[in-house]
């Protein structure tokens, strides 16, 4: 083993001093410090002198006559950063004294200040460099200087900064690099967009003048690129509340207003935009309204599809809420280029037009006059849209013009309905609202109803309104409107119809169908083969186009020259001009005559003193324009269901016999005996099985060749029979009732009454109650809603 060797400590060298503490009360002493070799020295005398400038101009005089700053510009780039801190704070506070500035740009500190405003860097020494070179901008030498040296980039990095100080003074230095100095504008301008973002930032430029400066350089530029780049700061500022207030307070609406005619899409584009963000502010709104409008119009008939985008974006935003911008839109002229960006090219463009219109069309003149310019057909194209914004602008505009018949017409003729109800799928929570919005207004008659059921509107709805995540306020309510206006499909599907279901001509029974079977039309029903299933019974008291039609029927109203056949939109006497003769048009009676017997008619008239051939060329000829005639009529045909004069003459005697009756429960009564009389009188309940109303019901459809029958046909009819043509009768005349359907045939009506006061009160007004009316067993007899009666009627 080795021997231990034992170590000795060294005594601290002998020219060592311990630590010293040095007190100073004179700036001399303190200056002649900052020469110190000692990191600690060094840092506590630039803390001395800090505290010393900090307290007034002449102490700051003091410290430059005693060469302080020369030591200083040296001690801040010290490889301490506390050293380095210290003094960079000295720097700070000394540079906005005059003749320190002088001496700061003779020793050109610039460049050493901008290399200390890197991401590493303390953010004391961000605060204090930017600071010191905020109060060197003011001079046009050093904003050469920090132009030149790159200074403009480390700025706009630093107003990121979370030190508010740092970016007040990143901001204010950045702001006096713009002043006049035209070759900086375009990029001051951009980062001075980032500025004014900030409320501390901004509040500081227009305490300081510089945002009347801004404005009014902007008015007086010439350059383009100026303009935007101004237009885009006050458009980012713009979307701060308390920014919006500032900018208003210095008129900026005027400064966006103007440049709206500057010459150039870049600049209008940005104009646009910044009136947008404004908007938000109600002042600044009244403004634009008053004076702006009229130029974002006129910017709707640019080519520029950007320009037109950022105009009718502005333009939404200045008519939410304001009916009297919405009017100034109108005053401008600004409906037909809207309605023509409705089909724009790009999305934007195309929904903000449509929230435009929507919010015009809250007031109906302006809403008629959307209308006249055929907005409905233009908005067939939107509504096939795969962009959802596009699609529930679309869909709103839609409900908000879909309270006029006109409107709901244009759409359903120009296809818009198809595209609508397929909306109703989309997995877009406001599009699928909108969508039912606007189906729910447009299912308001019974044409665009039934259209809207055959494309499976009421399915969607169904489903819709199953789950508890995608139905809304107006999925229910779109459904209770698409069947209120369909009573057919509504009857069918639910079985009942209210008083307020007035049952009109059109109406068709056809039974219950299941959930989710499609009830076909009453034409397609009449177009289908004779079958065995239970016959449809429809309701049309009114009589054809051709007024000779009804003259002429026979006076027992039969039904013996009665067909499902189309009718033409024009009369019959119009359709047969070209081949009869008024002469020979009356010698046939109406609805019997066919192309084939009017030619035949004239080639007997033909034939008399002619040859042969002139004949056989006559008839050729009859036969090409009977031909060319039948091809014209079936183009021109719309189905109707022929005229049901029976159930005609029921109206009419019931007008006459039952309204002048005194009371409701009279009227009742006495339409209750009138329906049964009509279709069978009353059955004894033990012989209900004995009356083969069925037999009679198919004898009509043998008869008819067809499924579908007239009501006014019907002879011996049962429950659902007599329930419906009382219904019928009863809306025609005005006694309200309802109709509901029961199992195995069975229907019934629903009336309410007011009975009569107990006997010996007076003035006693009592509740209506609800009776079920007897027009099987002994009709006109009244059974109250839940009466043992009332049930045993229902199921026997």
């Amino acid at each position: 083993m080795g021997k231990k060797v034992k170590k000795e400590v060294e005594p601290p060298p002998k020219d060592v001093f311990d630590p010293l503490l040095i007190e100073s009360k004179t700036a001399a002493t303190v200056v002649l410090m900052l020469s110190s070799p000692e990191e600690e020295v060094l840092a506590k005398a630039c803390d001395a002198i800090y505290k010393f400038a900090s307290k007034g101009d002449e102490n700051k005089v003091t410290l430059l006559g005693l060469g302080a700053v020369e030591h200083l510009y040296k001690l801040i780039s010290h490889e301490d950063p506390i050293v380095r801190r210290n003094a960079m704070m000295v720097f700070g506070i000394m540079a906005s004294n005059h003749d320190v500035k002088k001496l700061l740009r003779e020793l050109d500190v610039t460049n050493a200040l901008l290399s200390h405003l890197v991401p590493e860097e303390d953010v004391v020494i961000h605060e204090f460099a930017t600071l010191c070179l905020a109060q060197m901008a003011v001079e046009y030498t050093t904003k050469v200087q920090i132009f030149e040296q790159g200074g403009l980039e480390p700025l706009i990095r630093l107003l990121d900064s979370p030190d508010p100080d740092v970016k007040k003074n990143s901001v204010e230095c950045i702001y006096l690099l713009v002043q006049e100095f035209n070759d900086l504008h375009v990029e001051a301008l951009a980062v001075l967009g980032n500025c004014l973002e900030d409320v501390h930032a901004m509040q500081l430029i227009q305490q300081t003048g510089g945002l009347k400066k801004l404005l009014s350089f902007v008015g007086d530029s010439t350059v383009p690129d100026i303009q935007k780049n101004a237009a885009k700061a006050i458009a980012k500022a713009a979307y701060d509340s308390e920014n919006r207030k500032i900018l208003n307070e210095e008129e900026v609406e005027n400064c966006l207003i103007n440049l709206l005619e500057i010459d150039n899409d870049g600049v209008k584009v940005a104009a646009s935009q910044a009136i947008s963000a404004m908007c938000e502010n109600l002042s600044s709104k009244r403004v634009f309204g008053l004076q702006g409008i009229p130029q974002l119009v006129e910017l709707l008939s640019s080519n520029n599809e950007e320009v037109k985008e950022a105009a009718v974006i502005a333009l939404a935003n200045l008519t939410t809420a304001s009916h009297s911008n919405s009017s100034t839109v109108a005053e401008a002229e600004g409906i037909e280029p809207l309605v023509k960006t409705l089909n724009a090219q790009r999305d934007g463009a195309v929904a903000n037009a449509a929230a435009v219109l929507t919010n015009m069309a809250m007031q109906e003149p302006l809403r008629l006059s959307i209308q006249s310019h055929g907005a409905m057909s233009a908005l067939a194209e939107p509504l096939r849209s795969t962009n959802s914004q596009v699609q529930s602008r679309a869909a709103l505009l839609v409900a908000a013009l879909g309270c006029d018949a006109d409107a709901r017409a244009e759409l359903r003729n120009a296809g818009g309905l198809g595209p609508l109800v397929e909306l109703l799928h989309s997995k877009n929570k406001e599009v699928r609202r909108n969508a039912c919005w606007a189906v729910m207004v447009c299912a308001s008659d019974e044409l665009t109803a039934v259209e809207l059921c055959r494309l499976g509107a009421l399915d969607i709805l169904e489903e819709i309104n199953l789950s508890t995540g995608r139905k809304n306020n107006f999925s229910e309510a779109a459904l209770e409107k698409l069947l209120d206006n369909n009573l057919s499909q509504k009857y069918s599907q639910m079985g009942y119809l209210s008083s307020s279901n007035i049952i009109t001509d059109g109406f068709y029974d056809y039974g219950q169908i299941k959930p989710g079977i499609k009830l076909l039309s009453l034409e397609e029903l009449s177009m289908q083969e004779l079958t065995d299933r239970r016959a449809t019974i429809f309701i049309n008291a009114k009589p054809q186009e051709d007024v000779l039609a009804v003259e002429e029927k026979p006076q027992n109203s039969s039904y013996e020259q009665t067909t499902l056949s189309p009718v033409s939109r024009k009369s019959s006497r119009e359709k047969s001009s070209l081949l009869v003769s008024p002469v020979e048009e009356k010698q046939e009676p109406p609805g019997r005559r066919s192309s084939f017997s009017k030619s035949s008619s004239r080639e007997k008239g033909l034939r008399k003193g002619k040859g042969k051939k002139e004949e056989e060329k006559m008839i050729d000829v009859t036969q090409v324009i009977s031909k060319v005639q039948d091809e014209i009529n079936q183009e021109n045909a719309q189905w109707q269901a022929p005229p049901d004069f029976i159930l005609l003459d029921y109206i009419n005697d019931a007008s006459k016999t039952i309204l002048p009756l005194t009371t409701t429960r009279e009227q009742v009564v006495a339409l209750a005996q009138f329906v049964a009389d009509k279709m069978g009188g009353a059955i004894e309940k033990e012989k209900l099985h004995d009356f083969s109303w069925e037999l009679h019901i198919s004898e009509i459809e043998y008869e008819l060749k067809s499924n579908v029958v007239p009501i006014g046909k019907v002879k011996k009819g049962t429950f659902y029979h007599r329930a419906l043509l009382f219904k019928v009768i009863a809306d025609r005349i005005g006694i309200g009732c309802s109709l509901v359907r029961g199992e195995y045939n069975r229907a019934w009506n629903e009336v309410k009454l007011v009975d009569d006061s107990p006997q010996g009160v007076t003035g006693l007004l009592l509740p209506p109650q609800e009776y079920i009316v007897d027009l099987m067993f002994e009709p006109g007899f009244l059974m109250k809603q839940g009466s043992a009666e009332a049930d045993q009627y229902k199921r026997i």
